[in-house]
């Protein structure tokens, strides 16, 4: 009886434990409910695995200083995952990285709206950007090269 008992607790910890983990993929994405390019991204990050839940906002600006986005590194929407700030248009397999090596750090900025990246394809055209990663005292390095 016991260990039937005890069986079924291990079962009940571990079915929770599995049932919690995708909770940290959940991306919540600020943006503006008329930018077409935040879509993309969101579809981008759905098709790569992520659970994602837009937020429509007239004041983006204010989830990037909550959330501590450096000046001049902002984008056109700002994100937050597995407590990371994810700015602009960051590449599903940089946050992945970002998650799995979970870095004492803010999250990751792509500043601007490079043409090319995630959300921002225009035909076979594809700028050269950064990925940067935003350290907790404000400053940045690159993480990824494009």
């Amino acid at each position: 009886m016991k260990q039937a008992l005890l069986g079924a607790l291990l079962f009940a910890a571990t079915v929770s434990t599995v049932l919690a983990a995708p909770d940290q993929l959940t991306v919540d994405v600020y943006k503006s409910p008329t930018c077409g390019c935040c879509s993309k991204w969101v579809d981008h990050l759905k098709a790569n695995g992520f659970k994602v839940r837009s937020h429509d906002t007239h004041d983006v600006v204010a989830h990037k200083a909550r959330l501590g986005v450096p000046y001049g590194y902002g984008s056109c929407h700002t994100a937050e995952v597995g407590g990371y700030l994810v700015e602009g248009h960051v590449p599903a397999k940089d946050i992945k990285r970002l998650l799995k090596e979970k870095p004492r750090a803010r999250g990751l900025a792509v500043p601007a709206m490079p043409i090319g990246s995630p959300g921002m394809e225009e035909g076979s055209r594809k700028d050269p950007y950064e990925v940067f990663l935003v350290n907790r005292d404000g400053s940045t390095q690159t993480y990824a090269h494009y």
